[in-house]
């Protein structure tokens, strides 16, 4: 992430993971922010089901959250039914 965008992104965090929590069908949502590098968080989400998760990643790019991350590279690694996927975005 650019470092420009740094202070938008740990300031819009908390309001991000608790929408988050309130979306039906979200299980768990923890954002640990690197300790050694302050441009790196790491993300593990469960939802219900891909309908839920689906509807959580929707609203993500409709939202403040999804503005003031628009120029971060995230890499996932989805599992689905024992099936792992790796992705970048």
């Amino acid at each position: 992430m650019p470092a420009c965008d740094i202070d938008a992104v740990e300031t819009e965090l908390d309001n991000h993971i608790r929408l988050t929590k309130a979306e039906e069908g979200c299980i768990v949502f923890e954002v640990v922010q690197d300790k050694s590098n302050r441009y790196r968080f790491d993300v593990y989400e469960e939802f219900s089901d891909q309908e839920s998760f689906r509807r959580h990643q929707d609203r993500v790019k409709n939202s403040t959250w999804g503005e003031v991350t628009a120029s971060v590279i995230r890499n996932y690694e989805i599992t689905r039914d024992g099936e792992l996927r790796k992705c970048v975005d």
